[in-house]
């Protein structure tokens, strides 16, 4: 189970795009090395019903110590990520991304986890989702994280296959195959062209 669109077409969608930012291209702290590969799937997807498109940022905090526990302690280790140090220019989508804002809508999170963002369940309830197709990176941190949070909420999670990267090719790997086994009757994993040929946002209304 969990491999394609299992479930038919997607329903009352949205596509929540995590962390296509410039933060984790080449150019960041943390790059990710697939994201090139990966950033045209996300565009192409976000192109179907940009007003139906939900792109997170990672923000880190402006100093540690504006973060509780263990986060002020990662963010000790990665003290060049936090904003008193890094190019604010860096937390911003990546531009192919950021053309489609708005109507696409892009909401800030603190967390691992899409809804760590304040703003996304009032989004998903506005737009009346019952359904997330998911793109983005990185696979086994946010994408994992913000996966799960879905799941637990009782949304149909659809997972872009070649819409999803990881700086860890082992992580990346693993966690695909974790969708499709343990987790196969509540995410679905599909290729981009599958998502394509079956969303028609069109017939949902605004």
């Amino acid at each position: 189970m969990g491999t394609g669109l299992i479930h038919g077409a997607p329903g009352a969608a949205v596509h929540l795009c995590i962390d296509m930012q410039r933060l984790f291209s080449e150019a960041g702290p943390w790059p990710t090395p697939w994201m090139p590969r990966v950033l045209p799937v996300a565009r192409r997807i976000a192109e179907r019903h940009p007003a139906r498109t939900l792109f997170t940022r990672f923000v880190p905090p402006h100093r540690p110590e504006d973060r509780p526990g263990m986060w002020r302690i990662y963010y000790e280790r990665w003290r060049a990520a936090t904003r008193a140090e890094l190019d604010p220019a860096l937390i911003g989508l990546m531009p192919e991304l950021a053309a489609l804002t708005p109507p696409a809508v892009t909401l800030d999170k603190p967390g691992y986890s899409a809804f760590t963002a304040p703003d996304l369940l009032p989004a998903l309830t506005r737009l009346r989702a019952t359904c997330l197709i998911v793109t983005g990176a990185e696979t086994d941190m946010c994408v994992l994280a913000s996966v799960m949070a879905a799941v637990d909420l009782g949304l149909r999670v659809i997972v872009v296959a070649d819409g999803i990267c990881s700086s860890s090719d082992q992580g990346h790997d693993f966690l695909v195959t974790l969708f499709r086994s343990r987790f196969g009757s509540q995410i679905e994993v599909a290729p981009c062209a599958e998502v394509l040929e079956t969303w028609r946002p069109e017939a949902e209304g605004p």
